[in-house]
Order: structure tokens, then C-alpha cells, then sequence
């Protein structure tokens, strides 16, 4: 039943990543049918962003009132009403009221299935999970690209994926008494061996450490900026590819749509298979490999030569991949368990003031000067953050 029902989380997390990256894939065509201006969408990130750091904030004393089950579905129920009202939006004023129930819904959703599955299932589930909102994340582009080409409305696109996820919502209704039976079999059977690369460094840090003093943990602050930095280059990424594409590679917007959703699809595939290679590589190793392959990347989008540049976007996204669940699973075993759940909190909220503030600030100033600067962007964001990561392995080596 606990497997079978981990189907079920992994559908949840696809729900959450197709409207992740619908706003970027659409907007070189929504901007113009609503009069919007060109870093107008980096508001709505903001937004949404700004939604999904207070319900993941609050989601844990939600959940332990409410409970998972309960909290991802009305959770889906948000996201697929807030997406249904993008398809009828006459103006901006309306999305960016809704916006904000759409980063409420995500915010929560992520949270509180990212605690449900590394309190009840082992290691390498949380590098699937996170592959299965790269699943969501890639079928969002291919949605919208199909409705803008065929149809020429985005519109359609946003009311298909709002379908979708009133679908999944009736699916977790039905299941919602399945959360509770599931947790109780996990916690009789006792908690979860971990693979033995994950027990390296473990206890490295003092036991509990008060809330007051955790940014003074050794390692600690780096790796905050690692994960700002990896979300502004997820997020930044996903959100004005299409728009560089279009206005710097001269792309049609269905086409750059379908790009985005191979950038999307790199993370994907790069999860799929680092939740194998886990079982026998540890994750700092994966994660060093993954930075050196989206900085590789960031080099080709560089490349003036035709075609190559588009490589690059997709080695961006596979060298993602390990990066972000990587960093998370590392938490217990660079600075205890004991600190990990206060650490985990502060991790999940710098990691969306990345894409709260990143990719609007890059709106601006590309609005300012140029879309052009976007490779150089892109590849600064993952220089910073693999110099913050290396930061940390050497304080903590």
C-alpha cells in the first residue's frame, strides 16, 4: 500500500510543477493581449513567489493541525482555481490578485510533501519526487506550446492545466484517508535505513543548537546562498527563456515554449537517473558534477553559432538536477539531525526569496538594457552557487 500510494505523492508533485513554468513559456504572448510591459512578469513571479514563502512557512503547524493529506489537497484545489482564473483574467489587475492563491497553493503542497516523504520513505524517494515536479514542469511548456501553435491562445493553455489539476484534486479526495494508514505503518516499522554514502559527515555540528543562534552553525550561511542562488537560476531560467529565445534568438514563441520544455525535461531525466546513481555516489559528489555541467552549459548559450546555444539550456537543466534535492537530503549530515528541522525552514525560505527577487531584478534589467545579458546572468547565478557550495565543503571537510 506504502508504494502504491507514493504513486499518488509523485502525481501531487507533478501538480505542482506544471504551473511553475507555464507564466515564462506564455508570457511572450500574454504580454501583448493584456498590454503588459515586458518586466511585468517578473512581478507576477515575485508574487507567487512571496505566496509560496509564507505557506511554506506556515505549513509546518499546519500540517501537524490539519495534516498532509488534507493540506495538499485544498492546496491543489487553490492552485487549480487560481490557474482557471488566468484563463479568463481581462487584465493584469486580476492576475496579480490571482497570483497570490497560486504561490499560497505551491508554497504548501512542496513543504509539506517534501517533510511527509523524508519522515516516511528512504533516501533516493526524494530525488523521484523532485523528478516528478520536473515531470510537471515540462508538460506545462508542452501544453501551452500546442495551444499557442494550434489554437493561438494561451488562455486555453492555463484552463487545460486548471483541469488537470481538478482531476488531481479529486484524486487526493478520494485517497485522503490512505495519509494517516501509511504514516502509522512507517512508524511501526521504525524509521528508514539510510544508503551508506548518506552517513557521511554526520554529526559533524553540536546537538541542538537554539533557532536564535542556527545562521551561527558552521556552513550554514553558504549554503543559504546556495540556494538562493540555485532557485534564482532555476527560476530565472524557466521564467525568461522563452523571452530570450523570442527577442535575442528570434524564435517563434511556440517554438521557444518547446525549448523551455526541454530545459525543464533536463531536469527531469537528470532526476530520474541521479535518484539510481544516489544508491551508489554521495550527493556532494553529484552535486559538484551537476554545477560543473550547468556552468558548461551556461557557456554554450555564450556560443553565437546556431542550434549549439540550445544544447546549453538543456545541459543547464540536467546539470540542475541533483543540485537542489542533493542539498536538502545533505542537511541532517552536515549539521545533525537534531538542527536539520530548524535548518530545513530556513533553507525552503531563502531558497524562494531566490525566486521571489532573482528573476524580477533580472526583468528589470533587461527591460532597462537587454534580454541579450541573459546567458551572462544565468551563468553568474551558477558560478555563485557552486562557489557556495565549495565554501562548504571545504569548512566542513
Amino acid at each position: 500500500m506504502a508504494t502504491m500510494f507514493l504513486v499518488v505523492i509523485y502525481l501531487a508533485f507533478i501538480s505542482l510543477g506544471i504551473p511553475d513554468s507555464l507564466l515564462g513559456s506564455a508570457w511572450p504572448v500574454i504580454r501583448p493581449d493584456i498590454g503588459a510591459s515586458f518586466g511585468f512578469a517578473g512581478i507576477l513571479s515575485m508574487i507567487v513567489a512571496g505566496g509560496t514563502i509564507v505557506s511554506s512557512l506556515a505549513s509546518g503547524r499546519l500540517v501537524q493541525r490539519v495534516g498532509t493529506g488534507k493540506i495538499t489537497l485544498i492546496s491543489c484545489c487553490l492552485t487549480a482555481g487560481a490557474l482557471l482564473g488566468f484563463s479568463m483574467a481581462p487584465s493584469m489587475i486580476w492576475l496579480i490578485f490571482l497570483a497570490v492563491p497560486l504561490g499560497l497553493g505551491g508554497g504548501a503542497i512542496d513543504a509539506a510533501l517534501n517533510h511527509y516523504v523524508a519522515e516516511n520513505y528512504k533516501a533516493h524517494h526524494m530525488n523521484w519526487l523532485h523528478c516528478f515536479w520536473g515531470v510537471g514542469a515540462t508538460l506545462g511548456p508542452i501544453i501551452m506550446s500546442f495551444y499557442i501553435a494550434e489554437h493561438n491562445s494561451w488562455r486555453d493553455g492555463y484552463s487545460t492545466v486548471s483541469m488537470i489539476q481538478f482531476t488531481l484534486a479529486i484524486v487526493l479526495l478520494v485517497t485522503l484517508p490512505l495519509w494517516k494508514r501509511v504514516a502509522a505503518i512507517k512508524e511501526t516499522e521504525g524509521p528508514n535505513s539510510e544508503n551508506p554514502q548518506d552517513q557521511v559527515g554526520e554529526q559533524i555540528q553540536p546537538a541542538a543548537i537554539s533557532k536564535a543562534s542556527v545562521l551561527q552553525i558552521k556552513g550554514v550561511k553558504p549554503t543559504l546562498i546556495a540556494f538562493l542562488f540555485y532557485c534564482g537560476v532555476e527560476s530565472t531560467a524557466g521564467l525568461w527563456g522563452a523571452s530570450y529565445l523570442v527577442g535575442a534568438r528570434n524564435m517563434t514563441a511556440e517554438t521557444a515554449a518547446g525549448w523551455i520544455s526541454l530545459y525543464y525535461g533536463g531536469i527531469t531525466i537528470g532526476r530520474l537517473i541521479t535518484g539510481f546513481i544516489t544508491m551508489k555516489v554521495h550527493n556532494r559528489v553529484l552535486i559538484r558534477c551537476g554545477q560543473i555541467i550547468a556552468i558548461a552549459g551556461g557557456g554554450m548559450l555564450l556560443l553565437p553559432l546556431p542550434q549549439i546555444f540550445l544544447v546549453g539550456l538543456i545541459l543547464i537543466g540536467i546539470g540542475l538536477a541533483p543540485i537542489y534535492p542533493g542539498l536538502l537530503h545533505e542537511t541532517p549530515a552536515r549539521f545533525g539531525r537534531e538542527n536539520s528541522a530548524k535548518l530545513m525552514g530556513f533553507q525552503m525560505a531563502v531558497a524562494y526569496t531566490g525566486s521571489t527577487f532573482l528573476p524580477p531584478l533580472f526583468g528589470l534589467l533587461a527591460s532597462q538594457m537587454t534580454i541579450n545579458l541573459f546567458p551572462f546572468i544565468v551563468l553568474a547565478f551558477i558560478v555563485l552557487m557552486m562557489l557556495s557550495t565549495e565554501q562548504v565543503n571545504r569548512i566542513l571537510k
